[in-house]
């Protein structure tokens, strides 16, 4: 039972670490991009502070020579950096274009992609009560976002988000798929991963001429504070967010990102002096429910398949031929639940 209670503490403490971490990083990302008017200066000013911040952790859990060893999983590692990239880009081509109500709607389709993809290709069950759930906390996300359903509109542009909606799904599927055949350390996948995206914005940065203005971008000390908190809250994310695929399926982890609009609510309140509507108030009771739905058929079905446990003593002799027998107990009770 201690062993059971220390695994769902730190379980918790994983998705909170995940969610909280890709919400400071929504909102420096952000901040970053409106201040340098450069998403690919952004990226990789972000990207840069995470791989330092990542060299140093790899380098004190004495992962430094993984890194090297990698086999046949050399390929996939760059895939996964590939389309890491691509759902930065194809989101930033879409808002470039489009309206944000729009973008942050089609974004959200990822949660039900990785339903589908869950249920389609890696056969996994997902109950009539999960969909429901489901769509029920993507309505709560756009209720906190506060989504200006008067400026909604779809346009060839949009694709661009459906495309970064796809990249994100695709990835995290990969990296789990990486994480269970090839057995490679999360913490080397997201170096990989970091890696490339990094070289991927310093490249584009290059070829968009948007490098030339690092001279003339005279900022002051916060700036760079705010981008070394930003990169260290996407290492963070590396750490947290792969874990978290590794011990659950994809779209349970998708559901959990969607309380980052509630987190970042709640930053914004206390950093900017935000304000809560009744809108978003709603919207938080609205995903709150959705959770609780799932949690509750969660814990339905896991009673459901509990052993029965015979009411009748065994004797001595049985108890002992038992001991001889025994196997340990699953580990990870807690994957699934």
């Amino acid at each position: 039972m201690k062993d059971n209670s220390k695994g769902n503490i730190i379980n918790i403490l994983f998705i909170i670490g995940m969610i909280v971490s890709w919400a400071t990083y929504y909102i420096i990302s952000k901040w970053a991009v409106d201040y340098t008017g450069s998403v690919f200066l952004t990226g990789l000013f972000l990207r840069g502070a995470a791989f330092l911040f990542l060299t140093i952790y790899i380098f004190v859990k004495k992962e430094f020579r993984q890194i090297f060893k990698v086999g046949k999983a050399g390929l996939i590692l760059l895939l996964i950096g590939l389309l890491g990239y691509l759902l930065d880009l194809f989101a930033n081509l879409g808002f470039s274009h489009g309206t944000v109500s729009t973008g942050t709607v089609l974004l959200k389709l990822d949660v039900l992609m990785a339903n589908f993809v869950s249920v389609i290709i890696i056969k996994e069950r997902l109950f009539l009560s999960d969909w429901i759930s489901t769509i029920i906390m993507i309505i709560g996300v756009v209720l906190v976002l506060d989504i200006d359903f008067s400026s909604l509109s779809f346009n060839w542009y949009d694709l661009f988000f459906i495309l970064s909606a796809m990249a994100v799904t695709t990835n995290a599927f990969v990296i789990k798929f990486t994480q269970k055949r090839y057995k490679v350390n999360q913490d080397i996948i997201g170096y990989y991963n970091n890696f490339v995206v990094m070289l991927l914005f310093l490249f584009t940065a290059l070829i968009s001429g948007d490098i030339s203005t690092i001279s003339s971008l005279k900022a002051p000390y916060w700036f760079y504070l705010l981008i070394l908190l930003g990169g260290l809250s996407q290492g963070l994310i590396y750490v947290f967010y792969y874990r978290n695929l590794r011990v659950y399926e994809v779209w349970k982890v998708k559901l959990f990102l969607l309380f980052i609009p509630i987190v970042s609510s709640v930053i914004g309140l206390f950093a900017f002096g935000e304000t809560f509507s009744w809108m978003k108030i709603s919207g938080i009771i609205v995903i709150l429910t959705g959770s609780v739905g799932i949690l509750l058929r969660g814990k339905i079905n896991h009673k459901k398949i509990q052993p029965v446990v015979p009411l009748s003593v065994p004797s001595t002799e049985d108890n002992k031929e038992s001991n001889n027998d025994e196997s340990p107990p699953p580990a990870e009770n807690l994957k699934e639940n």
